[in-house]
């Protein structure tokens, strides 16, 4: 059975730009909007737009595998950030043509291969937003590992599409 997700956007009216609140069905919040180009008006927006939020998302996606994959491997990451960055493109609608992902990983003792395949798994088989993406945006993945007692550092890329082999539970 599909899984359904609620949400509401709401515009705010009295926002000196184009604003709106939007809500799931949890509660939580999050203020997108988009203040236009020529208003000068950016220096008090302090929204987050729609393009912006579907760049975090991905970050936080692939984020979120990584780490559920990574602990099953019994890794020992002591700190992980996910820089995100895209390219649109000027023709309307403006979708992203390329992005890049940026991990750094810090822990004792990191396997590469372990990381490497956690990427992959992320990458080709669990990320619901890099799916979405894939198909019309080239994803460039790129790694880095820091060991927190040795000090020393690794850094590799990983080549899109990832060729997994097919889960037990997948129609061959």
């Amino acid at each position: 059975m599909p899984q359904l997700i609620d949400g509401r956007v709401e515009w705010l009216p009295d926002s000196p730009n184009l604003a709106f609140r939007a809500a799931t069905a949890a509660g939580n919040h999050v203020l997108l909007g988009s203040a236009p180009a020529d208003s000068g008006a950016a220096a008090e927006w302090h929204g987050v737009s729609p393009m912006e939020v579907v760049l975090l998302g991905l970050g936080g996606c692939t984020g979120i595998d990584v780490v559920s994959t990574l602990r099953k491997m019994r890794q020992d990451v002591t700190a992980y950030a996910i820089g995100v960055r895209g390219e649109r493109r000027d023709a309307h609608p403006r979708i992203y043509t390329h992005i890049v992902v940026e991990h750094e990983l810090r822990g004792h003792a990191l396997r590469e291969s372990s990381v490497r395949r956690a990427l992959e798994l992320s990458a080709g088989r669990y990320c619901s937003v890099s799916a979405m993406l894939e198909p019309s945006a080239q994803l460039e993945i790129t790694y880095r590992l820091v060991d927190e007692a040795a000090g020393g550092q690794i850094t590799g890329s990983i080549t899109l599409p990832v060729d997994l082999p097919p889960r037990a539970d997948e129609p061959r």
